[in-house]
């Protein structure tokens, strides 16, 4: 089976909006968490998100939008989208560029491109709005495609030219694990070769406060601790948004570009707990099924993991089923190093997995391990886990990212130094 590496890599994140910028960030550990005006109100109990920065898109409007100069969107392209829709029309520029892409190439039946979103909250109350004022027939007549979770695929879709194979996948925060995995499996069984894989999220009072609900959200109002995954005084994540883009492709297309690799895209396993709606196997039965079935695919065994990007999104029951998931998928004597990047850049939600294999990437590209912020006093429940409390020049071979989605959806994706 012919190799599949990530060439290409785009990021528009809470820590920065070029690679360059999220490198240093996880480097240096430096969080995108702030106190956004939009949080400072009453009805919010919730007041930090990891903030997009140079970003303006609060206007129900497109056009009025501000973003950076250098990502032209056409005005007709721009008038169906969403905030998130936009994110990630910047972050598949830059990934387009940073492999080398053709148009030619892009529109090559070959190329395909997977996407995944929660759709745009925002848009579709601004919508629902408007219906109720003025009557169904004054309702935007793009409306619908600007704003339900397949918003994503539609715009990019048609905007590139897209021929291969496209769908949005949607399993909460394990969406854009499946959409990597899924799109390896595409390229694995030469229905395609390349995928673009694509997650993004709004970043606003729609897409973070219903959380509230759920009292999944921190309450701490200090962006310097408000996520802090692993430590005993964790209680709740930390929304955000953004979009990251990967391109998937097999090794033999990559060389004929002469294109420098990130990773080798090893393998990837999915399972689900069967337990609840919203909360995690408390013995985190399906992530370790999931695990397990990555190791397989990989063809690797857990003594050859050297680094595990946990899901850990900085809740009482998320964090603790994994470490037990974890303990048992690495057993004493391994002592397998963990960290959650979710400490600098929030929970991205459909946004994260691929954000984390992003990652995952540049630590094996670059040499290094990023640590785990903000942990004060690491929960006892870690045991034997080997959790980075800061970031660590060490040269990994191997990879493993987490992800954990409503109703029980697990993903591990394994990924190689080449």
């Amino acid at each position: 089976m012919e190799p599949v590496w990530i060439t290409g890599m785009g990021l528009i994140t809470s820590i920065g909006n070029d690679r360059s910028s999220v490198l240093e960030s996880l480097r240096d550990m430096k969080h995108g968490i702030e106190s956004p005006t939009m949080l400072q109100v009453e009805e919010s109990p919730v007041k930090v998100a990891g903030t997009v920065k140079e970003f303006d898109v609060d206007s129900s409007d497109p056009e009025d939008w501000i973003y950076p100069s250098k990502y032209r969107v056409p005005r007709a392209t721009l008038r169906s989208f969403s905030p998130h829709v936009l994110y990630a029309w910047c972050a598949l520029q830059q990934a387009i560029e940073d492999a080398n892409l053709s148009e030619e190439e892009i529109q090559d039946p070959g190329s395909g491109l997977y996407t995944s979103s929660g759709g745009s909250m925002r848009s579709i109350h601004k919508h629902f709005e408007k219906m109720d004022r003025r009557g169904v027939m004054a309702c935007n007549p793009l409306a619908i495609v600007a704003s339900i979770a397949g918003t994503l695929t539609f715009n990019l879709v048609a905007a590139l030219g897209v021929r291969g194979s496209s769908t949005g996948l949607v399993s909460a925060c394990a969406s854009s694990g499946h959409a990597l995995g899924t799109a390896l499996d595409e390229i694995r069984l030469g229905r395609q070769k390349r995928m673009l894989v694509i997650g993004a999220e709004d970043c606003n009072f729609e897409s973070i406060v219903p959380f509230c609900g759920m009292r999944a959200l921190s309450l701490e109002s200090d962006p310097n601790q408000a996520s802090c995954p692993f430590d005993i005084k964790r209680n709740g994540f930390v929304g955000t948004g953004g979009s990251v883009c990967l391109v998937l492709e097999t090794e033999s297309e990559a060389e004929k570009r002469g294109v420098v690799p990130y990773a080798r895209f090893l393998g990837w396993g999915q399972a689900s707990d069967g337990h609840n709606v919203a909360i995690s196997h408390p013995e985190g039965r399906g992530l370790h099924d999931a695990m397990t079935n990555a190791l397989n695919d990989a063809k690797v065994g857990s003594d050859e993991i050297d680094y595990v990007n946990a899901h850990a999104p900085s809740t009482s029951i998320g964090d603790s089923s994994e470490m037990k998931a974890l303990k048992s998928v690495f057993p004493p004597p391994q002592s397998i190093k963990i960290s959650s990047t979710k400490a600098l850049t929030g929970h991205g939600l459909s946004l994260s997995s691929v954000m984390e294999a992003a990652f995952c990437g540049l630590a094996l590209k670059e040499g290094f391990l990023p640590g785990s912020a903000n942990v004060t006093e690491p929960d006892p429940e870690l045991e034997h886990l080997d959790l980075l409390r800061k970031s660590t020049e060490i040269q990994a071979n191997r990879i493993m990212s987490n992800s954990s989605g409503f109703g029980g959806a697990n993903v591990s994706v394994v990924l190689g130094k080449i």
